[in-house]
């Protein structure tokens, strides 16, 4: 059997506690006594509204545990993939090994051939990576606005937009901004205003 707390949300709650405690107010603002009937309504609807409020509570907290743990196995999972990644590669390269220093092109077992074959193009190894000029990296940086702009002015044009495209993600740096309009300057696209937070207790 449903209750109130089950078949209404909290507004619809609330909004029907308003309209009784109105009814209680006009009956006895005559002197008399408010109905039974609305008094054990109102009761009702007091109960499923506490009940309302802890059920929100208990759905957020198993939310929050699950949002929790889901961002440990992501790390977890990483983990063991990099290192499921690795294992494969080691192995890979030890039947490589068997085979080549065998002369052998492959082997069979009752369910799998393993066979070394040549790519079909060539492949880089870096036999030293420190040795490696910067030229030949990729590089991953993470830059402020300032610092971005001041490099993109000192750039010729060409060079400057060689860079510009080069952007994968650019991010609102909001302790940037923060701390600006607290100087009491102005940031286009941007205002500093006290939120608010759901706090569990």
């Amino acid at each position: 059997m449903s209750t109130i707390a089950d078949t209404n949300s909290l507004f619809e709650i609330d909004t029907e506690l308003d309209g009784l405690l109105d009814e209680i107010e006009e009956q006895t603002a005559q002197g008399g006594e408010p109905a039974e009937e609305i008094v054990a309504r109102f009761q009702q609807f007091c109960s499923a509204h506490g009940e309302k409020v802890d059920r929100i509570g208990r759905f957020l907290r198993r939310m929050e545990a699950r949002e929790q743990f889901c961002r440990a196995e992501v790390v977890r999972l990483s983990d063991r993939a990099r290192a499921a990644a690795g294992k494969v590669e080691r192995t890979k390269n030890m039947v490589l090994y068997y085979l080549m220093s065998r002369e052998l092109k492959a082997i069979e077992g009752r369910e799998f051939t393993l066979r070394a074959q040549k790519n079909s193009q060539d492949s880089v190894r870096i036999t030293d990576e420190e040795a490696l000029p910067l030229a030949y990296r990729k590089i991953d940086a993470r830059v402020g606005g300032v610092l971005w702009e001041t490099v993109l002015a000192n750039l010729p044009d060409e060079l400057s937009k060689m860079l510009e495209c080069s952007v994968e993600e650019s991010r609102p740096d909001t302790e940037s901004i923060k701390a600006t309009i607290q100087r009491e300057e102005e940031v286009p696209g941007a205002e500093l205003r006290r939120g608010w937070h759901l706090r569990i207790k």
